[in-house]
């Protein structure tokens, strides 16, 4: 338990961003749950909308350092990749 003033607003803030950042990275983890399952059921057109709205999210995340910008990047590349395999059969 914290014992300065300090320390307690350092709890305050700490508690405040835990849930901020876990509603990001959950909003983020569903978008990409999103573009894997339309890449499960050869929705191409719906892979396209849901890699695009990913994208958009995972960059948001980054931004506000809730994953790291490289995780962020390898995540985008692969289901890009995934999305262009699909496309392509």
């Amino acid at each position: 338990m914290a014992n300065t003033k300090s320390a307690e607003k350092r709890m305050r803030q700490s508690a405040e961003r835990r849930v901020r950042n876990r509603a990001a990275r959950g909003e983020m983890r569903t978008a990409i749950k999103k573009v894997r399952g339309a890449l499960a059921g050869g929705d191409a057109a719906g892979t396209q909308t849901a890699l695009q709205s990913a994208v958009q999210i995972i960059d948001r995340t980054a931004k506000k350092h809730v994953v790291h910008r490289n995780t962020a990047a390898r995540t985008k590349s692969r289901l890009a990749k995934a999305a262009a395999k699909a496309a392509a059969k």
